[in-house]
């Protein structure tokens, strides 16, 4: 999983609520197992019309949104199924961060075991980023993991909350195999006196 420490990127409105997971990625693009090559697919019912065109409405089918490294929402973003998919959609486009005024709880989890910060803020806050991100291309959002503060395209800040440790995941680059393999010489330590002692015991190699 890439580090997450200072993000200053193009910001996508989308104002709406509850854009669930399906919307994020529709189910006939779950079949895969891989985390690459969905970014394309990603709100595909929204960006593209039944024909396959992209729909010009949309705000990541128009510059600069295009290439959105942040993207800001209203109330309960990733609500409904607990597809993974969702996420690896998400980062796959470009999308580092997320910003709303909540989100579902398996989505939020989904998102900073995949390397993307969720950023609850209140309604209101949001509103005035939509306003910022519409400014163009010009007009970039900072994400400040360290200092836990969104930068304003004016300068002015706007802190947010994280649970500490999953902001030393993010910034550390750890994502669940990631911490296991952290411990990767007591694990094979204690294969090894396992192994002597229960040598008919399958043994566990961390490759």
């Amino acid at each position: 999983m890439d580090k997450f420490t200072v993000l200053t990127a193009v910001a996508a409105p989308l104002p709406e609520e509850n854009i669930d997971t399906d919307k994020i990625i529709p189910a006939r693009f779950l079949k895969t197992t891989k985390r690459s090559g969905l970014g394309v697919h990603a709100f595909d019912n929204m960006r593209y019309r039944p024909d396959g065109s992209e729909n010009p409405d949309f705000v990541l089918n128009q510059e600069p949104y295009r290439k959105a490294g942040i993207l800001i929402t209203y109330d309960n973003l990733g609500c409904g199924s607990s597809r993974e998919h969702a996420p690896w959609a998400l980062l796959d486009f470009g999308i580092r961060c997320v910003i709303a005024p909540s989100f579902a709880d398996i989505f939020n989890n989904n998102c900073f075991k995949n390397g993307i910060l969720p950023i609850a803020l209140p309604r209101a806050v949001c509103t005035q980023l939509m306003e910022d991100a519409r400014m163009g291309g010009n007009a970039r959002l900072t994400i400040d993991l360290p200092r836990q503060v969104v930068v304003r395209p004016d300068g002015s800040e706007v802190p947010f909350e994280v649970d500490p440790l999953r902001k030393k995941l993010l910034l550390e680059g750890l994502d669940d195999i990631g911490q296991t393999l952290q411990h990767e010489k007591s694990i094979t330590a204690f294969e090894d006196r396992r192994a002597r002692a229960q040598p008919w015991i399958p043994r566990i190699v961390l490759d």
